[in-house]
């Protein structure tokens, strides 16, 4: 099967749940936006301090970007958890389906608010008095003829909130709820352009068919139809009925699979997931979660299981800044995660992915740079590229703290542009991580530590303290430890990031299985 066959194919794959997922969390904040909106436009239309607020606050709402917004959730329903569990002694899922809903039902609200109020405001005032003289009460006289009225008005406002979040929804990825923006991100990550097209495409024809749905609906209202109204709520049912179908499929239980947004955790998040559905499990992705996030969705059971590197534990989750060496690092952070998290560390899978700063192999000749001391000297002079997380995270302090570095320029990239803005010239040197394919593809040099500033960076796998003690997930994970060298890890992660004969990191996860059995 060719590259692009082989991503069609996994793109397909990957479609009811992913169109499931999007489905059921884009309709649950439509439809909690409307309910929301509705009787909050009608009472906006008949008291006129509450019309300004209203739709100021849904307004501003809307200028917030959408992924800020999403993000903003989490820390701020994880905090809640926390205190109801401490106050009243039980605590709910602060990632995943919840922060996702939450900023979606708001993103929701705007058009239906706005049109209500306008089509509410805008009524013929000789129509109330009519409806008056004939004897109805101002309930009567809302719901029988203003209501009706402003149907047609109201139903574009739900079509247009339809669309937007249905759009938005798809930036749900990164705080853990499933969605077609999972195509887009993973995508992005590994230069995977037909994943990228694919949810994009996805995304927009689910838009359209709902949009075209609901202005039959309009449409119905505007003509009084009611063979229009049943048509539209009967295209509706089928369309979510039957995107929603496959998510309530089998009474097995589901482990959930966590990986960050590189393409080294996609292909380890593919391993883990072929290795426990052939053991019989029921399993789901939540892909491109960043590296805090991922160990507190662990920690929560929002995530089952994923691959963590001990250098990010020891300094972001342990902080600790000393370095006892590379067995009493895995020893002790092997006992904190079960006496203080309750989760449980399989072990390494035997190869390391560290951050080291690599450069042009060419520039660092020139420049006679082969150690981090070295690039001290030449740093006030140089751009220094990083992926989201590195510049804010403790290893760069140390780093900066130990050999006082001080760049010209720091950059931020997604993983893959960084090592594209190294090769062309836009950036001097880069974050990088050892297990990449690129280092080998573009022949980069490694530039050394020998202050040790940078912890060991040793996979090891972590299953939550819910599976801690299922021996069958375990017994279907262990194969994997001590298994997977860094040699075989960098080819693996080559076949993603090869632009000529790119596979998918379901395909590298295949490679990769297959190479233990042998």
């Amino acid at each position: 099967m060719s590259g692009t066959d082989g991503m069609i194919a996994v793109a397909l794959a990957r479609l009811p749940e992913y169109l499931g997922q999007h489905v059921l969390i884009s309709v649950s904040a439509i439809v909690i936006g409307f309910a929301i909106s509705l009787p909050l436009a009608i009472a906006a239309s008949r008291l006129a301090w509450l019309r300004g607020p209203a739709l100021g606050i849904a307004s501003i709402i809307q200028t917030i970007p959408g992924l800020a917004l999403l993000a903003l959730f989490y820390p701020l329903l994880l905090a809640l958890s926390l205190f109801t569990t401490r106050v009243f002694g039980f605590g709910f899922r602060a990632l995943g389906f919840l922060p996702a809903l939450l900023a979606l039902t708001l993103y929701s609200m705007l058009p239906v608010l706005r049109n209500t109020v306008t089509a509410l405001a805008g009524t013929d005032p000789a129509i109330r008095t009519a409806a008056r003289g004939v004897g109805m009460t101002p309930r009567q006289s809302l719901f029988l003829v203003e209501l009706p009225l402003a149907a047609p008005v109201i139903m574009a406002g739900l079509r247009t909130a339809a669309v937007w979040v249905i759009g938005t929804a798809t930036l749900s990825t990164p705080v853990g709820q499933t969605s077609l923006g999972n195509y887009i991100f993973t995508g992005l990550q590994t230069e995977n352009w037909v994943f990228v097209l694919f949810g994009c495409v996805a995304a927009a024809l689910l838009a359209l068919v709902i949009d075209r749905l609901l202005a039959l609906a309009e449409s119905g209202f505007a003509r009084r139809s009611r063979a229009r109204l049943v048509a539209s709520a009967a295209g509706l049912l089928i369309v979510i009925g039957a995107s929603l179908s496959p998510l309530f499929g089998g009474g097995t239980k589901t482990v959930t699979i966590g990986t960050k947004s590189f393409e080294e955790q996609y292909i380890l998040g593919a391993l883990i997931g072929d290795r426990l559905e052939k053991a019989g499990f029921r399993t789901m992705r939540r892909d491109g979660l960043g590296s805090t996030v991922i160990f507190h969705a662990l920690e929560a059971g929002d995530v089952d299981v994923y691959v963590e590197y001990s250098g990010t534990l020891w300094t972001t989750q342990m902080k600790r800044a000393d370095m006892p060496g590379r067995k009493a690092v895995l020893d002790q952070m092997a006992a904190w995660l079960k006496d203080r998290r309750g989760v449980r560390d399989l072990g390494p899978l035997g190869f390391e992915n560290a951050y080291a700063f690599a450069m042009r192999r060419d520039r660092a000749k020139a420049l006679g740079i082969e150690t981090l001391a070295d690039l001290a000297a030449y740093a006030p002079r140089l751009k220094i590229g990083g992926d989201y997380e590195f510049f804010s995270r403790p290893e760069w302090d140390a780093v900066v703290k130990a050999y006082g570095l001080h760049f010209a320029l720091q950059r931020q990239y997604q993983s893959n542009f960084m090592y594209s803005a190294l090769v062309d010239g836009d950036v001097d040197v880069i974050a990088a991580f050892s297990s990449d394919g690129r280092i080998a593809q573009y022949d980069l040099k490694l530039i050394s530590d020998p202050k040790q500033a940078l912890p060991p960076y040793d996979a090891v796998l972590l299953v939550s303290p819910r599976h801690a003690g299922d021996a069958k997930l375990i017994a279907a994970l262990k194969p994997l430890l001590g298994a997977i060298d860094l040699p075989v890890m960098q080819r693996a992660n080559l076949m993603v990031d090869r632009p000529d004969d790119k596979r998918t990191s379901e395909q590298a996860a295949t490679w990769l299985a297959q190479r233990l059995k042998n």
